[in-house]
């Protein structure tokens, strides 16, 4: 079996928290889980409202269905009876492979401001993975606050770049400027400057084989 279709990853001794694959039972939990991560800072994006969460329930439901290459991952806590604590999507394709990221908006989203933040994310990638055609996306990182800088995030991360090694592929990804440093270790770097960026944006990118030294 190829990377992308199993669990390699290895777990710290003595930690409780294990990698899986999120299936369709998983959803409410991942909605939930995404809520706690990115609020109150995404909150002008995506109104937390039972409107939209029930929009990103769907999205994820349509995505796990129907795009073979959106892996969905989540890291659970078998301590507290399998709490998920940390999830990700990878996209193991280019924009062009994958098409439309997105769903039509919900009525309670700003459609104008969506399309100017996530264009400009796309922008983004286009410019920061040319030159290397086959290319993937780190599509979405949360971790529970209560889970931090407890190595939930390097499960995912871990994993991602194990595949994207396999693949020869190089890695993108949308970093805040606080989540900067975690993806430097993993051998990300910035193509952009994320202060000048109209919204704070670090566009980074892995390239496959990346060692640390």
């Amino acid at each position: 079996m190829t990377a992308a279709e199993t669990i390699r990853v290895s777990q710290k001794d003595g930690s409780t928290l294990r990698l899986e694959f999120a299936t369709i039972d998983d959803l409410n939990e991942i909605t939930d889980l995404w809520y706690n991560a990115f609020s109150p800072g995404m909150l002008f994006l995506w109104p937390d409202t039972p409107g939209v969460r029930q929009w990103w329930n769907d999205a994820n439901r349509h995505d796990m269905l129907h795009k073979p290459n959106a892996k969905y991952l989540k890291v659970v806590d078998t301590a507290q009876n399998g709490r998920i604590v940390a999830y990700a999507k990878w996209s193991l394709e280019t924009a062009e492979e994958r098409g439309r990221r997105w769903p039509a908006w919900h009525s309670e989203m700003d459609p104008a401001l969506m399309d100017k933040f996530l264009g400009h994310l796309e922008t983004n990638r286009t410019m920061a993975v040319a030159g290397a055609p086959k290319n993937f996306y780190l599509d979405m990182l949360a971790t529970h606050s209560d889970y931090r800088k407890r190595g939930a995030a390097r499960l995912l991360l871990e994993w991602g770049c194990e595949v994207g090694d396999e693949e020869n592929a190089h890695i993108y990804i949308d970093a805040s400027t606080d989540g900067q440093p975690v993806y430097q270790r993993f051998g990300f770097v910035s193509k952009n400057d994320p202060t000048v960026d109209p919204f704070e944006v670090a566009a980074m990118v892995r390239q496959p084989g990346w060692k640390s030294v």
